[in-house]
């Protein structure tokens, strides 16, 4: 198939593939299988969710993935700026369009935002002494400036809400899909903590690259007695958290949100029983991989757990994705390569690491979880 095909079919496209279903086979810690499920205590869906196992695919990694031929030549068309421009404006219009033919109504959630009272958060929340590291300044997700503008914050969470309808295709509704992407995730903590730490209660909790706190929140109300922190570089997407929060029922304890960087966060050390980082490392190049794991075992006790969730090189669906489809991906997501390049596992084992699991939590991500001995 040329990789020139129509960029006007990206929408279909993205709908017709990027939806395929896979069925997976998680690996289960030290042998020991056990059922990643959903429950309506663990979010906020009236019904409950059981998933069933993920299937990973037969590759080590896909094929436009690293130094392969076919990864130069989708770099090489990228690199292209006539190619890319077109790309990017195709990229941005496909997304939109596809999330509203899931019901998820992009513009008009992102309008609502930008016509809101968002803007008075800034000035309270932003650091202005902090200095982003240069891979933080490159563009990406279709934007120019990043996340370094209130248009990303403000399409923040429809971009959220279509990843877990493309993640779970099958799920009934967009929530359902949502309640299910984040059900197994926090199943998955949850088990691991309470399998491999002495104690079973977890107090603080910080939410590294939060975005809009949509992690974090679902956080706060799965471990309702923690105090919860979430984390960002993006002062526009921490605004865009607080103005959510603030207008959601009161919380006993507050999330606190703080404008800094995870790879020195500043934080006391020892501060926290979770550190959870969710859809972040694939936009980081290897060394900021690297760092914001020795941050994280730096800020946890003994005995603490850190939740890795992103997508993997190991999922059915990424591996037989469309060439339109992984050209789309690659064009908005310019460290891809590096994420998947990177063993996570050996990357937790030399920051000090024990007891790391990885369990595929719906068909095309992986929660790796972890523990501070």
């Amino acid at each position: 198939m040329a990789l020139s095909s129509p960029l006007q079919n990206l929408s279909a496209l993205i709908s017709a593939k990027g939806n395929a279903t896979a069925v997976a086979t998680p690996r289960p810690p030290r042998g020991r299988p056990w059922a990643v499920h959903a429950a309506a205590s663990d979010t906020t869906a009236s019904a409950s969710v059981q998933m069933g196992e993920y299937e990973e695919g037969k590759l080590e990694r896909p094929k436009w993935v690293g130094e392969t031929p076919l990864s130069r030549l989708v770099q090489a068309l990228i690199s292209f700026k006539p190619f890319y421009s077109v790309l990017k404006l195709g990229a941005r219009r496909a997304l939109i369009s596809t999330a509203e033919k899931n019901n998820i109504p992009w513009r008009q959630m992102a309008k609502e935002i930008l016509e809101s009272e968002v803007y008075r958060e800034l000035d309270n929340i932003q650091n202005q002494s902090l200095v982003y590291p240069d891979y933080y300044l490159n563009p990406f997700h279709a934007y120019d400036e990043g996340n370094l503008t209130w248009l990303a914050a403000a399409e923040a969470e429809a971009a959220t809400l279509s990843i877990a309808k493309r993640a779970i295709p099958d799920a009934s509704s967009t929530q359902e899909a949502n309640q299910i992407l984040r059900g197994n995730w926090l199943r998955a903590i949850e088990q691991h903590h309470m399998q491999y730490s002495e104690s079973s209660v977890i107090n603080d909790i910080l939410d590294i690259g939060c975005s809009v706190g949509i992690s974090t929140r679902y956080l706060a109300d799965k471990f309702p007695t923690a105090k919860v922190t979430g984390l960002d570089l993006s002062p526009y997407f921490l605004a865009v958290a607080q103005h959510k929060e603030k207008n959601a029922p009161p919380r006993k304890f507050p999330i606190r949100w703080i404008h800094a960087n995870g790879e020195d966060t500043g934080l006391p050390s020892k501060s926290f029983n979770l550190v959870s980082i969710a859809f972040v490392v694939h936009e980081c190049p290897a060394r900021a991989i690297v760092n914001l794991v020795r941050e994280a075992f730096r800020l946890l006790r003994p005995g603490g757990t850190l939740a890795l969730v992103d997508s993997t090189t190991k999922s059915k669906v990424l591996q037989e994705l469309s060439p339109v489809l992984f050209t789309l991906l690659k064009s908005t997501e310019p460290f891809l390569d590096e994420y998947y390049l990177t063993d996570m596992d050996e990357t937790l084992r030399e920051a000090g690491f024990g007891n790391i699991t990885s369990i595929l939590t719906d068909p095309r991500h992986v929660t790796i979880t972890a523990t501070v001995p």
